[in-house]
């Protein structure tokens, strides 16, 4: 891990402006991810089923580019779009450019968010980044033209929660290529059906089953977080975004050129010490992999996260477009390059938008954290790629689940408010499922039934099982379909010991319905897995007032 610190003896150095560094149509970022263990310049194989086009090598030097592109309009449409001259963003033509698509085309409704006694909910949105070049813009920007109109892969993927609060905003970036199972998804244009994968497969995959819906299915499925949003971005007219900001201070711990002697690499140059980049130098800082930590596509992303905390705190720091051409064009850019969830409840429109960026605004710099999802390297055939790792990345998710600051500020957040029963244990129906299946456990025999008998012994005499599904749970949890079963849903839970934050509201279910899940697989009463409230150090937690934040050169990539 890289740590984060001032350059020099305990002294900043002065910020220069470097000028702007072309780009190499012949490098190649995005070759295969290679571990820890590996050189400078070599590479892993992939394995069969990577997520990868086919077309051979010349496709990943243009993925690179892309992912900055896209990782540049996903940042600045979230703060520009709501924090300079919103008065030229409400044209109504603006709102025409935004493309929509459905939230999930998973088939598991998101349960929804459980309000805390004072009535306020968190606000989770998922921010992809597409590499798709369907149009004439995006070609033009990068892409070898085999792969023009090939089925996009979700590169860039981060899930940012806004506390319910608005005292505090996490960031989790899940790795492009960490491999998990994909939900089952619709595609809605087509109706065509991808079915469930029966083993893993990268995480990017999941943009070429449908659309982003089925992204968002995917996180839902791994982390149990409620979505709330898309926001997917291509790369078109980014430059010129990365250019309004006009500038933003990165740092390297020492002089670094992101060039390898077999042609790969970003072609960032920079001198130890603090630089303010941007356009094509700031495409370039985004997608240096070769040059940064231990050259991997984990350095990147934390080098991702030093350049989106910088950049707000500049916007923060009062930065402004005042050109009202140069800001037209950016709204212009803006509203072309998102994609985001329609309907009533979507972001599709300017105004939505709008009043989205007012509450991301709400949370102080000091309140900002970015995080990595913790994970481990795979072995044998999984070699090249990266899975979640046990026991702290679903404390990671857990906490997000929770409401719980990832900065280790204390919480503000509020339990939910308890509700009366309208009727005795002995009137209230319950369904039981048994959904003890894990990936690697078959579920356990019994489960649903030892359950009931469990309640019966409560009181809860109607319960009943539902032999039909043993859909995984991977926490016990109680659904309700209407907010007058709310309080009966509770006295269910305590009953059973069950927190109330695991009792939701579902259009999924009928009826009260008990999931018994993967953490109450033994006998007896249930134990609800507390989240430490402490964020895991292989989170890699930077916090957005950090100004000492400075990237690791790896070795072999100085000058």
């Amino acid at each position: 891990m890289g740590r984060s610190s001032t350059p020099g003896e305990g002294t900043r150095p002065r910020v220069r402006h470097a000028g702007q560094l072309g780009w190499d149509d012949g490098l190649y970022e995005d070759a295969p991810e290679k571990g820890p263990d590996s050189g400078a310049s070599g590479g892993r194989s992939a394995p069969a089923d990577s997520g990868r086009r086919r077309g051979g090598p010349k496709r990943h030097g243009k993925k690179g580019k892309r992912r900055v592109l896209r990782w540049v309009a996903a940042v600045l449409a979230l703060f520009i779009l709501g924090g300079a001259g919103a008065g030229y963003l409400y044209y109504e033509h603006l709102n025409g450019n935004l493309k929509k698509e459905d939230l999930t085309l998973g088939d598991k409704p998101m349960a929804d968010h459980k309000a805390n006694a004072a009535g306020q909910t968190p606000l989770n949105i998922l921010l992809i980044g597409s590499d798709a070049r369907n149009s004439k813009e995006n070609q033009k920007l990068g892409g070898a033209k085999d792969t023009f109109g090939a089925p996009p892969l979700a590169d860039v993927q981060m899930l940012l929660h806004l506390s319910a609060d608005r005292s505090n905003m996490s960031v989790i970036s899940m790795p492009r290529d960490t491999l998990l199972k994909i939900p089952k998804c619709t595609d809605p244009k087509t109706k065509h059906v991808y079915p469930a994968t029966t083993g893993l497969a990268m995480t990017n995959e999941t943009l070429g089953r449908g659309g982003p819906g089925c992204t968002v299915a995917t996180w839902y499925e791994l982390t149990g977080i409620t979505i709330d949003h898309f926001m997917m971005i291509d790369f078109a007219g980014v430059v010129s975004m990365a250019d309004a900001i006009g500038g933003v201070p990165v740092c390297v711990k020492g002089n670094v050129y992101s060039h390898t002697s077999t042609g790969k690499g970003s072609g960032l140059k920079l001198e130890k010490g603090t630089t303010k980049i941007k356009g094509k130098q700031a495409l370039q800082w985004l997608r240096t992999r070769y040059g940064f930590e231990d050259g991997t596509d984990l350095g990147r992303t934390h080098a991702q996260h030093m350049y989106m905390n910088s950049m707000v705190r500049e916007l923060r720091k009062g930065t402004k477009l005042t050109d009202p051409g140069k800001l037209t064009d950016l709204a212009e850019a803006a509203t072309n390059a998102l994609t985001v969830d329609k309907g009533d409840k979507g972001l599709g429109s300017v105004t939505k938008l709008y009043n989205l960026a007012e509450e991301l605004k709400k949370p102080p710099t000091k309140r900002i954290t970015m995080t990595t999802m913790p994970n481990v390297y795979g072995t044998g055939v999984n070699k090249g790629r990266v899975l979640p790792k046990p026991v702290e990345a679903d404390q990671l998710f857990q906490m997000v689940r929770d409401d719980i600051p990832l900065d280790g500020k204390a919480s503000k957040r509020k339990a939910p408010a308890a509700k009366k029963p309208t009727a005795s244990p002995a009137e209230i129906p319950v369904t039981v499922r048994n959904g003890t299946r894990t990936d690697t456990e078959y579920p356990v025999k019994g489960r649903a039934s030892a359950v009931k008998e469990l309640l019966a012994g409560k009181g809860f005499t109607q319960a009943t099982i539902d032999t039909q599904n043993t859909e995984v749970a991977k926490r016990t949890g109680i659904l309700f379909p209407t907010v007058d079963m709310e309080g009966n849903a509770q006295a269910v839970a305590k009953a059973l010991g069950i927190p109330l934050s695991a009792v939701k509201k579902s259009t999924d279910v009928s009826g009260i319905t008990l999931a018994v899940g993967a953490d109450w697989r033994e006998d007896g009463d249930y134990h609800a897995p507390s989240a430490e409230e402490k964020t895991p150090e292989s989170a890699r937690a930077l916090n957005g007032d950090d100004e000492t934040a400075c990237m690791d050169v790896q070795p072999g990539f100085g000058w």
